[in-house]
């Protein structure tokens, strides 16, 4: 290789490496306008929060652990999300090797002649570059950032439907766990009170009760059948539920019976939580790369007022006979710079920029928005958190009493002391406060997976 040709190549390469100029603009910081910390609650109780990190720490029940791990293999929306990960990381691939000289070997015969000149041919190889721009504005580099960020904004997006996934999964469980229990209570009512209607009608035929009571008594079991066929309805729709979100059927034995206790489990939540805790959320993360690839792509759209230097140099041999390519004095050379100046595009780089800087600020808006949403979805269910214990301990109490007051109003009954009213409402209010307590308790579980999604997969204390 000559001098000139390795000074060239040096020039090149030192521009290539030197080329670290960039007309980003800083990253403005988002103004979401919510409080440092989370509105003032009791601190809920232990078991009842997402201090854990991972679901499967989260999760209480194996079983529920197996269909939450199923979905995650064989959900059809987590795949496409997964592969939409996949495609954003390729092409963050593609723009990145663009920073990179493209060198190639190419071989060519060119054979030329015509009218009385003779015909020639001329063989030759040669190892080159292509085209590729000195970054000196730091245009590729940007672009090379925006891919970045976009794809790890995919790879929190990932992170959110996987979640997301969790959540679902646990509530649908949740679902059927409740709806089997009332599944339960009704057959049990049902059959209760056919009991009572047998013994109805022997005394209205021995004349001990009213044709009213009778007709009653024949109202309450109807009632308690209804009841029983909507709840198995709704136990089949909720196992159907949960098949769509596994991605395939669901065993009988990884399902609930009825209602078997908590899913969750974890420590107590402070009263005083940060709202830093949001930071571990990936829509937020997602939001927060989306703004930093969009105010990349301002500083690609600045570089492009600017003049852009282009190399392409190739370096090989070149013959008239094929056998001669590698002899002594073939060897050949080239180097081609190309320097472009933009004078007139007709408003088009305005254009750009504006758009570029349009972008930038709605990206920042939905970073600022995702953040107050996700500020209320934590300070919602954390609200709820405080007073879902005393509901569910009122509910239980006010179960205990009603029977108690069954239990004497159908003693008076068979003594004869009250009418078959005053047991039927009696009847009627333990099988009300007995569906109150299983929605109760659904509420208490669905707001501890709220609280655990809302809050990123767990939270977690700022560093002191």
């Amino acid at each position: 290789m000559s001098a000139f040709a390795r000074r060239a190549a040096a020039a090149a390469v030192a521009l290539t490496l030197g080329a670290c100029a960039t007309l980003e603009p800083q990253l403005p910081q988002a103004q979401p306008g919510v409080p440092a910390q989370f509105p003032a609650t009791a601190a809920t109780p232990a078991g009842a929060d997402t201090g854990a990190t991972a679901w499967r720490d989260f999760l209480a029940d194996p079983r529920l652990v197996q269909v939450v791990s199923r979905a995650l293999e064989g959900n059809r929306d987590l795949r496409v999300t997964v592969l939409n990960v996949e495609r954003a990381r390729a092409l963050h691939r593609i723009q990145r090797a663009d920073r990179f000289p493209s060198v190639g070997a190419t071989g060519s015969l060119t054979r030329s002649g015509g009218g009385d000149r003779e015909s020639k041919s001329e063989y030759a190889v040669n190892l080159g570059v292509t085209a590729f721009e000195i970054d000196l504005f730091g245009r590729v580099r940007n672009l090379s950032e925006a891919a970045l960020q976009s794809y790890f904004a995919q790879a929190e997006n990932r992170r959110s439907a996987e979640l997301a996934l969790v959540a679902e999964v646990a509530n649908a469980w949740l679902a059927l766990a409740a709806d089997r229990e009332l599944l339960k209570i009704a057959r049990a009512t049902l059959a209760n009170r056919e009991e009572a209607l047998k013994l109805a009608l022997k005394r209205h035929e021995l004349g001990a009760v009213s044709a009213l009571d009778l007709a009653q008594a024949r109202t309450a079991v109807e009632g308690a059948r209804a009841d029983a066929a909507r709840y198995e309805g709704l136990a089949a729709a909720d196992v159907n539920a949960l098949a769509l979100l596994a991605g395939s059927p669901v065993e009988e034995a990884l399902l609930p019976k009825g209602w078997e206790g908590a899913v969750s489990r974890g420590n107590a939540v402070p009263a005083n939580l940060a709202s830093e805790a949001l930071l571990s959320r990936p829509d937020i993360r997602a939001a927060e790369h989306g703004l930093r690839a969009a105010n990349a792509n301002i500083g690609a759209a600045r570089a492009a007022f600017f003049p852009s230097i282009t190399l392409t140099g190739a370096a090989g041999t070149a013959a008239g006979e094929l056998s001669g390519l590698f002899k002594d004095g073939s060897f050949a050379w080239s180097v081609m710079p190309q320097v472009t100046i933009p004078i007139f595009q007709a408003g088009r780089l305005s254009a750009n920029l504006d758009v570029a800087q349009a972008d930038r600020d709605i990206a920042l808006a939905r970073y600022e928005q995702a953040i107050q949403a996700g500020f209320r979805e934590v300070a919602d269910a954390l609200a709820i958190s405080g007073t879902a214990l005393a509901q569910r301990e009122a509910q239980e109490a006010l179960v205990d009493a009603a029977i108690d007051a069954e239990r004497l109003s159908r003693a008076r009954y068979d003594a004869g002391r009250d009418g078959y009213l005053g047991l039927l409402d009696a009847q009627r209010t333990l099988y009300g406060a007995q569906q109150g307590l299983v929605a109760a308790r659904l509420a208490e579980q669905a707001n501890r997976v709220a609280l655990y999604k809302a809050l990123g997969g767990g939270w977690k204390e700022a560093a002191k």
